[in-house]
């Protein structure tokens, strides 16, 4: 017997027949449509394979009945649409009215959501890098006692930074005294953008910063605080989303009346999740 511990399996529930008012979806379909619903678990990917398809059928069903005739439009780039393409598109454009966001919407969006509309706070700052690889625990402890005894010396010659950037950091912005110029939220790593966090302007970190690349002697030299952006400026992309957001409710709520009307078999059309329509 090997000694080689298996892998627990995941579990993948049998399929089981799905159909549209007696129109069958075949099994072979959904296999092919999980290649669009990626998952780490294979019974969400059918599931959501699933009820894409069933959804098609559902719309293909009623562009049917109403005597929906595909008329393929092509778009900025000169892709055309498919025919079925253009029914479920004809179908929902006669079907779904979805009003325009209006000025006073798009305001009241605007005043409640302030802080979604203003333009990131900015740090600058400069660093001194010891390059270390995690893994290399020799390497680590050397650049740490390094860091160390840098931060301990600018505690008594702050002026020192830059020289000593050029004389010990393992970083291109060695050349520049250290400096990484102006660093938005997430631009630099989570260790270092904690640091910066904990800091005030004109200070030095007081413990070295330990990341991915090594360990960081690290100044914060300016905070510039993010500004509102004025509502002239956002006002296209608020009722983008505002659009958007009525249109995707109005399409599910159109989805559940078809469901609602028509005897779907083996699939639970209730939890709308991601896109109906690809």
């Amino acid at each position: 017997m090997s000694g080689t511990a298996t892998q627990p399996r995941r579990r993948f529930t049998r399929p089981v027949p799905v159909s549209v008012n007696g129109v069958a979806i075949a099994s072979a379909d959904i296999v092919r449509e999980t290649q669009h619903h990626p998952s780490d678990d294979p019974d969400q990917a059918w599931e959501q394979a699933t009820r894409a398809l069933v959804i098609r059928e559902l719309l293909s069903q009623e562009a049917d009945r109403l005597g929906i005739v595909a008329e393929p439009i092509a778009d900025e780039d000169g892709r055309v649409e498919t025919d079925q393409e253009a029914r479920y598109r004809q179908l929902i454009e006669r079907a779904v009215v979805v009003p325009s966001a209006d000025e006073e919407t798009c305001r009241r969006y605007y005043a409640r959501n302030a802080s979604r509309f203003r333009t990131p706070n900015l740090c600058e700052a400069a660093h001194i890098l010891l390059a270390a690889a995690p893994g290399d625990a020799a390497a680590r402890r050397q650049a740490r006692e390094t860091a160390v005894a840098l931060i301990a010396a600018l505690g008594l010659r702050p002026g020192d930074f830059a020289a000593m950037a050029i004389q010990h950091s393992a970083c291109p912005s060695a050349g520049q005294g250290g400096s990484l110029g102006q660093l938005s939220p997430g631009q630099t790593v989570p260790e270092f953008d904690a640091a910066l966090r904990a800091m005030t302007p004109g200070m030095v970190h007081r413990e070295p910063v330990e990341t991915r690349y090594g360990v960081h002697v690290v100044r914060l030299d300016r905070r510039i605080e993010g500004r509102a952006l004025p509502f002239e400026m956002v006002r296209a992309r608020i009722a983008e989303y505002l659009d958007e957001s009525v249109r995707r409710r109005a399409l599910q709520q159109y989805v559940s009346v078809l469901a609602g009307r028509a005897a779907v078999v083996g699939v639970d059309l209730a939890p709308a999740a991601g896109p109906l329509v690809q």
